[in-house]
């Protein structure tokens, strides 16, 4: 995957730098995993706004996307790679030997035409899911469960991937994309590989009118505002407006948030690299 950049014919395109999408096979989904997306607009119930700075947008369809991987044994085809609007990576298109199609992540590297299985016994190749039990040690691996069954919920990202470091007892020891060590249990599915779409974040949009596409308005500053309508607002001229903090007083840049007695703490043996 690569991307490009642009001559500068266009304030929009000056400092524009873009995904060229080679990895890409199709440009239609397929309809039967597609979902109707409601957009709210920011707005409740009784259409009062109740989330500031969202609204607008391009009109989207949700993919069906099998985080489970739970048709054990049962190989499957990759049929396409496309673009989905509503995550950072890729997908792709999966066929099954007895008919049933899915989309699930699409890991760097795949190509059309290979074949994907999932469950135990599996072999530890692009693609395939297994047990963290079966996963060689020192191995990439992405879409990790933390309870089995429910489906994987870490290292989803474009270009994310957590590393397989040690196995203690009914434990797996992961080093995640943060940086942090973390024990999950060896039941737990995880797919080998890394997540496709690992240039994302060299990607510039170029112009504030693309923020409108994907549904984000303009965001006001906090020590633009009033001292009634922040915390940051007011004073004379060009104030810094204190330390920083929300629109309710909670205070950013190093203020701990994560709650001590929180039951998965013991799980972690060590917090993500300053």
């Amino acid at each position: 995957m690569a991307i490009k950049r642009f001559k500068p014919v266009t304030p929009g395109t000056r400092f524009k730098v873009a995904n060229t999408f080679s990895e890409l096979t199709a440009g239609t989904p397929e309809k039967s995993l597609l979902a109707p997306m409601k957009s709210s607009g920011g707005r409740n119930n009784s259409g009062k706004m109740t989330m500031r700075y969202t609204g607008g947008g391009h009109k989207r369809r949700y993919r069906l996307v099998d985080f489970k991987r739970t048709r054990a044994g049962i190989p499957a085809v990759v049929k396409t790679v496309e673009y989905d609007p509503n995550r950072s990576a890729f997908i792709s298109l999966i066929a099954y030997a007895d008919g049933v199609k899915a989309y699930i992540l699409a890991p760097k590297g795949i190509q059309v035409g290979q074949t994907v299985v999932s469950g135990k016994g599996s072999a530890p190749e692009t693609g395939n899911a297994l047990p963290l039990s079966e996963v060689p040690l020192g191995s990439n691996v992405h879409n990790i469960e933390m309870n089995p069954g429910a489906g994987g919920v870490l290292a989803r990202s474009a270009g994310s991937y957590a590393t397989l470091t040690a196995r203690d007892g009914k434990y797996a020891v992961l080093r995640m994309p943060s940086g942090e060590l973390r024990m999950v249990l060896i039941t737990c599915l995880a797919t080998m590989g890394e997540v496709s779409n690992q240039d994302h974040m060299l990607t510039r949009s170029g112009k504030a009118g693309r923020s409108r596409w994907l549904g984000i308005r303009p965001r006001t500053r906090g020590v633009a505002m009033n001292p009634v309508d922040h915390p940051m607002g007011g004073g004379e001229g060009r104030s810094s407006g204190g330390h920083p903090r929300s629109r309710k007083g909670l205070l950013a840049k190093g203020y701990k948030t994560r709650s001590k007695t929180k039951q998965s703490s013991r799980l972690i043996i060590s917090r993500k690299k300053k």
